[in-house]
């Protein structure tokens, strides 16, 4: 089903400014449903008259008594399921919204078809102070609920929701059918992992407006939600901790929706690992960091066995890329001592993952000292570091290359500076940034390898930095430059910006993996290239020859550390191919 968008006006005795905000509405050549929550003679007979002037555009619905705004939100948005309709923008009726921000709304919806899409309002002069600053209590209580800043406005009645995700919710939720209902949805969809995204608009009150909020009534009922919120809330909040150290990522809107309407195949959106976006607020990774300086890596490392258990069990995306990772680890090597695909090894691969966070938290804190961290074989790091040279040094998603970086920082070793993509993870790296200042001070930021990437490096290396990069995955902006490489039984995409940079900086190149081991962590450093040519006509071949010896290498140690890549997406599917990497 391709993305369909339709306008929800909850209606309520609003018949002077009804006329208007359809007409506004109207000129965007979206179906309108107009849900009449029991207004009374004159307001049905101005519904009358629009719904024969806008035939074949706006559906008017009647509901035979009052039973709130929410009641009738919640009738129009299963009357636009039924009718075939994949997303809902819902809008008051008293013109209060800027209808001219309507496409902006689409557009985000568009591109990310799973996401609640939030109106943020900017207020004018005329917004009544007592209802602003009233708001900002329901916010807080909201965050608390929450434990996030991700709602920044639970009540504005400007926002888009797709239907299959919210449907599911009110059909299976007994949800308040009054004003408390904006508040409360929004609250449930964030409980069930929903992604948001918000939109400034203008909200406008008009002098003669007329509002039906019971300043009474109507807090009594707000009130009594945040207080079954809050108390769900505890009882969730094993699971709302989880969400701020895994990875959050946007369900699809329709399990048959088509992703071309968003700009994108739905394949695609499996192989782009930068599309996971990051879950959780600064706050709740910065109350973890807070736990592990107070109570110790022990006590909170507690936390993370059923924190994992749980995104084991809902966590489908990341489930099924772990256990098409060990099904290619099997296939690959029938025969070795590898773990098979199932529960149990993904279980394991997730518990990794959390560890390693810990793990960088601790190194950045300084509790991590070059003892823990010992070299398989220094002489090729020794060589490298006596000779005052610079290098390009490759390394990957496997182990924890960040503790050497860390250390780095402390001096143990040579001035180490990592070239990466943090558009997926700012709020785990800002993290850092607070346990020890020197995180970003030897850190740059990357979106593509062109020649500006090579220039900005080239002083570092003739300085004699080690320039560190990941060979295994590819940044945001770089969707076109791949070269396919046998990797455990089959083919996969790889980046070519790490061979296209060594070529250009004209520098030695590394391998170096950081894995845990027993007793620590082990270094392994190897020579890979005294310099790497790409010649202009045999360039690809150049290309792919290079990123099979990377995957060769990337292979060996992923067998040796089967646990410790990191990799949470279909890792070999590609425009040619569909998932899992099948022809």
């Amino acid at each position: 089903m391709k993305f369909a968008a339709c306008i929800v006006i909850p209606i309520y005795n609003h018949k002077d400014a009804i006329g208007a905000t359809v007409a506004h509405l109207a000129v965007h050549g979206l179906p309108l449903f107009v849900v009449d929550d029991g207004s009374d003679e004159p307001t049905q007979q101005v519904l009358a008259a629009l719904a024969q002037q806008y035939a074949g555009q706006l559906t008017l619905l009647r509901l035979p008594v009052n039973g709130g705004k929410g009641a009738a939100v919640m009738a129009g948005l299963r009357a636009a399921r039924r009718a075939g309709f994949t997303h809902a923008l819902q809008i008051d009726a008293d013109g209060q919204h800027d209808a001219t921000d309507v496409p902006r709304f689409i557009e985000a919806a568009q591109a990310e078809p799973g996401a609640v899409i939030l109106g943020r309002p900017v207020y004018d002069e005329s917004v009544p102070k007592a209802r602003l600053y009233g708001r900002y209590l329901t916010h807080v209580w909201v965050w608390i609920e929450t434990l996030s800043l991700t709602i920044r406005d639970s009540m504005c009645g400007f926002r888009l929701y797709p239907l299959a995700l919210v449907c599911e919710l009110i059909d299976r939720v007994q949800l308040p059918t009054r004003m408390d209902f904006d508040i409360e949805i929004l609250v449930r969809l964030y409980w069930r992992r929903a992604a948001f995204r918000s939109i400034p608009t203008r909200v406008t009150y008009a002098a003669d407006g007329v509002s039906h909020f019971d300043v009474l009534w109507d807090n009594v009922r707000i009130s009594r939600s945040h207080t079954r919120l809050v108390f769900g809330m505890l009882w969730r909040l094993p699971m709302l901790l989880a969400h701020k150290v895994m990875p959050r990522r946007a369900v699809l809107a329709d399990a048959g929706t088509d992703q071309s309407a968003a700009g994108h195949k739905h394949d695609k959106t499996q192989q782009d690992w930068w599309r996971i976006a990051e879950r959780g607020s600064h706050l709740g990774m910065s109350l973890l960091a807070l736990s592990c300086k107070l109570f110790g890596r022990r006590f909170t490392a507690l936390w993370l066995h059923p924190i994992v258990a749980y995104f084991l069990l809902t966590g489908r995306a990341a489930r099924e890329a772990s256990r098409n990772y060990f099904r290619h680890l099997s296939e690959a090597a029938p025969h070795g001592d590898t773990p098979r695909p199932g529960w149990l090894s993904a279980y394991r691969h997730m518990l990794a993952f959390a560890q390693s966070g810990f793990d960088k938290l601790a190194a950045w804190s300084g509790r991590v000292n070059n003892a823990d961290v010992k070299f398989e074989d220094p002489a090729a790091f020794q060589a490298l570091t006596a000779s005052g040279k610079g290098a390009l040094v490759i390394g990957a998603h496997l182990g924890n290359l960040e503790m050497t970086r860390a250390l780095a920082a402390q001096g143990a070793y040579a001035k180490v500076t990592a070239v990466v993509y943090t558009e997926h993870a700012r709020r785990f790296n800002s993290v850092l940034a607070s346990a020890n200042s020197e995180f970003a001070r030897h850190l740059l930021e990357v979106r593509d390898f062109g020649p500006e990437t090579a220039m900005l490096m080239q002083e570092r290396v003739d300085n004699g930095e080690l320039l560190v990069i990941v060979g295994d995955r590819v940044p945001a902006h770089e969707t076109g430059r791949t070269t396919e490489a046998q990797f455990l039984g089959s083919a996969a995409p790889f980046a070519q910006g790490p061979y296209v940079l060594a070529h250009a900086l004209g520098c030695p190149v590394y391998l170096f993996f950081c894995l845990k081991e027993q007793d620590g962590y082990r270094l392994y450093f190897e020579p890979f290239a005294e310099r790497i040519e790409l010649p202009r006509r045999e360039r690809a071949q150049h290309l792919a020859a290079w990123a099979q010896r990377y995957a060769a290498r990337l292979e060996y140690y992923c067998r040796k550390a089967p646990y410790q890549w990191f990799n949470f997406f279909d890792f070999w599917a590609s425009p040619k191919r569909g998932a899992n990497g099948r022809t």
